[in-house]
């Protein structure tokens, strides 16, 4: 008689330790060995650290292709664990998970409709970084993984950038599959209170309008439910200023984040947030609830929430306006019910000076108000096309990697189209994820002849990634590629002046521009501090003349009008 596999895992035996990357695949690969018809272990690509990012299919019909799975109303989950590994519960949640599924038949039923993608590791550098100290704020497992990657970057700041490897692996990965549900688990930081888990979904008001109103009139009040009756309370993600009594904020998940990536692609995305002052086994439990209900949910709504996909895809398609900025709407708010802890102050034992403290000899439930409301700062129009150089070659393999239809200019060619120059911005004085990152962007729009050649690239408008397009090709976005310097290039001026050379050739310029002479007089007239400087004065002469280079600060991604043909011939791959 076959022996059954061991498919036990290190949490079985010690509910305060969490299984190191290679015990995780492991147990995948033991499982992919017992079930071979229904899970498939698959490595991708690769990481900052050299090891492949794994996926792992649990689908009771044996089909693993996502195309197949579509056709035949399959709902997809992608479940994504350790992007963080000093927040591991994911990691141990999702492997029972799994393994119960497969053993249970009430359980397996519910798979009929659904199909289950786990990444079992994501930040596998940051989980062979392993030790008892990285996380002070949080009890237990007794070691664990490091928050920063092989390069020490935060991956859940990088769906956008794609500083790592990780992150270029993860965006192929995310549209192979075009999940209709992201699950991305996590451990919180701050207040203390009596949950055990949180919940951070899509910011609503980022999300396209009919899945919107699923998410917060049906699924969000679906999923607390669900999961309340698996034995856990869950609220809203404490965001708050100072303690939570005074209200917690809804989390704006710029595409940065996981959350915010996903809704780029139309997918409804929720980061449970587990407390850190929590035992790793409630943790572990509260995150194994949370999954469950959700494929429950989705056994019971996957043909609704496929079909609210494909809306908001099409709306995309056809929409004319998108919102680049947000903020929170400070005016509007619900009212919850909170279970807290009472905040109060005692001297330090440190400093000697007030410090802040929760008592849990003091809970409380009382009504808070939730700002769960943004509004938009920034729209901008979209145009028909954009046209983007080919020297921009990381820029057109991240639009590559999320599934945008790319096209190629077959002949050299003046372009005639909007083009953006960057009038102000401001800086990040500090790095941030390896990024001086802009904001508080202002354009001026000019209509210019511009010179492009065979082999630059053309993205039409009107396909599926319309709103990914927009959002990451606008550089007034909060996350665009320019936001995150992909375009710095063109904010340094490259040709300048010997003021001795100048002054003869600026002084015949205004001779033959008696307009601009004019304007020189004016601005000295007004402006005293220009009219003793003679430097100044030549430099607007350099500014208004044609020896000024006028590519400083131009934006080199044309925005084209309807009704221009172009010479192009489809693009089928752009490897990296």
């Amino acid at each position: 008689m076959a022996q059954s596999p061991d498919l036990s895992i290190p949490f079985d035996r010690n509910k305060n330790v969490t299984a190191t990357y290679g015990e995780t695949i492991d147990f995948y690969r033991k499982l992919a060995a017992a079930f071979p018809k229904q899970v498939l272990l698959s490595p991708h690509g690769s990481t900052d650290s050299g090891h492949p990012l794994h996926t792992v299919v649990l689908s009771i019909d044996g089909i693993f292709d996502p195309v197949q799975l579509k056709q035949a109303g399959k709902s997809i989950l992608l479940v994504n664990n350790a992007i963080h590994p000093g927040e591991p519960c994911g990691v141990e949640a999702s492997m029972q998970l799994l393994r119960d599924y497969l053993h249970d038949q009430s359980k397996a039923d519910l798979l009929k409709e659904v199909v289950i993608v786990v990444i079992p590791y994501y930040n596998i550098g940051g989980g062979l970084n392993r030790g008892a100290y990285s996380r002070a704020n949080q009890l237990g497992p007794e070691e664990h993984g490091f928050r920063g990657n092989a390069k020490n970057l935060d991956l859940n700041r990088d769906f956008i950038k794609c500083d790592t490897r990780n992150a270029r692996t993860f965006n192929q990965i995310f549209n192979y599959w075009q999940p209709d549900i992201f699950i991305d688990n996590h451990t919180s930081n701050g207040a203390d209170y009596q949950y055990t888990i949180t919940l951070i979904p899509t910011q609503h008001n980022k999300l396209s309008p009919v899945l919107a109103q699923y998410l917060q009139e049906d699924m969000l009040p679906q999923l607390y439910e669900g999961v309340a009756q698996r034995g856990w309370d869950m609220t809203p993600y404490v965001y708050a200023r100072s303690i939570p009594d005074e209200g917690i904020a809804g989390f704006l998940d710029l595409a940065r984040y996981s959350s915010g990536y996903a809704a780029l692609h139309h997918t409804i995305s929720f980061m449970p947030e587990t407390h850190m002052l929590k035992p790793f086994a409630d943790r572990v439990a509260s995150v194994y609830a949370f999954m469950d209900a959700m494929i429950q949910v989705l056994n019971r709504d996957g043909n609704k929430i496929r079909d609210l996909r494909g809306r908001a895809f099409q709306a995309a398609r056809t929409q004319k306006q998108f919102a680049v900025n947000w903020q929170l709407d400070q005016e509007r708010s619900d009212t919850i019910t909170f279970k807290g802890y009472e905040a109060g102050y005692k001297k330090s034992a440190i400093s000697g000076l007030d410090r802040l403290y929760y008592d849990r000899n003091k809970p409380f439930e009382k009504q808070i108000p939730h700002f769960n409301y943004y509004k938009a700062t920034q729209t901008v129009e979209k145009p028909s096309a954009y046209i983007i150089p080919q020297a921009y070659r990381e820029v057109l393999e991240r639009l590559h990697w999320n599934g945008v239809r790319i096209h190629q200019l077959t002949e050299d060619l003046a372009v005639d189209a909007e083009f953006y120059y960057i009038e102000e911005y401001q800086t990040s004085r500090s790095p941030y994820e390896g990024h001086y990152m802009h904001s508080q962007v202002q354009v001026r729009t000019e209509h210019l002849e511009r010179q492009f050649h065979a082999g630059d690239y053309v993205v039409f408008t009107g396909q599926p990634a319309d709103r990914f397009l927009v959002e990451v090709l606008e550089p007034q976005g909060a996350d665009s590629y320019f936001a995150w310097n992909f375009f710095d290039g063109i904010l340094m001026q490259k040709e300048h002046f010997s003021s001795y050379v100048f002054e003869d050739l600026a002084a015949d310029y205004l001779d033959e521009h008696p307009d601009l002479k004019n304007k020189l007089d004016t601005k000295r007239k007004e402006d005293s501090e220009f009219a003793n400087s003679a430097r100044a004065q030549l430099n607007f002469i350099y500014e208004n003349s044609p020896y000024y280079e006028p590519t400083y600060k131009l934006y080199p991604v044309g925005r084209m009008k309807p009704g221009i043909h172009l010479p192009v011939i489809g693009v089928s791959e752009l490897g990296e």
